[in-house]
């Protein structure tokens, strides 16, 4: 059987990494590209790891065979499906132990070529936390704006232009509010980010900077390292301005008509209002919001939203940055990008080859 580090993984051409692990492990982080073709089922797993526990290892591996025997031919043609096209298919389960073993000697077996990973996921994720502080940029263009002002649309210019935007809610998938999660779901795990950040990080190495945006240091259920807060701490602070109507235009165009008529909506934006009830001072715009959230009047909220709740607290956000603000005022976020490559112009010019994201 033939084992593959992570140093060799991460410098060969083509790698296929079939991830063995139940779905729940899965899902609590993988890395990224990653395809899962699990040898136990969430509740198989369990049940194993409990025969373990009560039983010993000799029962435990009895039961996983029963379990795993009936599987093998189906689970062995999923994998197979991956090989070829120059593909190296390389097997991976929490610590590169009995679980890759097994897959790994099965398709040997089969004539299908594949490497087992050292260390499985677990090795994996201690090599990015350990590479993830030396590949933080430099510097940091950091983009700021009330909500609603398209920081995010304005990022997505840039990047499909090729200059070097680290998308952090893109990473988290959460735009970074109370409202954030709202058709996203939960967000990603913080393992999850973290693979998709040292992936991210790489593409952009040999960049003299990084375009991101003034995020928290939480971000829906993850949390950005110190070495990146610092960065942008002492970034260049670029201050977009676009009119209340476009703001509440952009606001509902991706927050509200996509999904205000799911079941789930409502029970959403009523969750995420009455946590942040409280910190609504003015007692007569809290009553007109929950008027008009019984109402179903979704778009009737963003100003209430805005002037009661973000506009207010946003200048406190500013504080917590050293570098110098160029301000730009806009018509859309279009113009806005437009203004910001203006400025990058004046900037030494990029010494690698960006990535331009179709």
């Amino acid at each position: 059987m033939r084992d593959i580090t992570i140093e060799e993984m991460f410098n060969i051409k083509n790698p296929v990494v079939i991830d063995v692990r139940s779905p729940i492990e899965f899902e609590e982080g993988s890395i990224p590209g990653a395809v899962n073709v699990p040898l136990f089922t969430n509740e198989e797993r369990s049940e194993v790891g409990t025969i373990y526990k009560k039983e010993g290892t000799d029962a435990a591996k009895w039961r996983a065979m029963e379990i795993v025997s009936p599987k093998l031919p189906d689970m062995l043609s999923e994998i197979r499906k991956f090989g070829g096209r120059g593909n190296n298919l390389i097997i991976q389960c929490w610590r590169g132990g009995s679980r890759s073993k097994a897959v790994t000697s099965f398709l040997e077996f089969s004539g299908i070529n594949a490497r087992r990973l050292q260390g499985g996921y677990k090795a994996y994720r201690q090599s990015i936390l350990k590479e993830l502080p030396e590949l933080m940029p430099k510097q940091a263009i950091v983009l700021h704006g009330m909500t609603g002002t398209g920081k995010t649309e304005i990022l997505k210019i840039l990047s499909a232009k090729g200059y070097p935007v680290l998308d952090l809610e893109q990473l988290a998938n959460h735009r970074g509010s109370i409202f954030g999660a709202i058709g996203l779901g939960q967000g990603n795990s913080q393992k999850t980010f973290d693979a998709l950040l040292h992936d991210r990080l790489m593409e952009l190495k040999g960049s003299p900077y990084v375009i991101m945006e003034a995020e928290s240091k939480r971000i829906g259920r993850v949390v950005l390292p110190d070495e990146l807060m610092e960065v942008k701490k002492n970034g260049i602070n670029i201050q977009t301005n676009l009119p209340m109507d476009k703001r509440i235009a952009l606001i509902k165009a991706e927050y509200i008509t996509p999904y205000q008529n799911e079941p789930w909506y409502y029970d959403n934006v009523k969750t995420a209002l009455e946590r942040i009830e409280k910190r609504i001072k003015d007692h007569e715009a809290k009553v007109q919001l929950f008027e008009l959230l019984n109402a179903k009047d979704y778009t009737g909220m963003i100003k209430i939203l805005l002037e009661s709740y973000y506009d207010s607290m946003y200048g406190h956000k500013q504080e917590e940055y050293d570098g110098k603000f160029i301000n730009i005022a806009a018509e859309s976020f279009e113009d806005a990008a437009k203004k910001i490559e203006d400025y990058l112009g004046g900037m030494a010019p990029m010494p690698f080859t960006p990535v331009i994201q179709s």
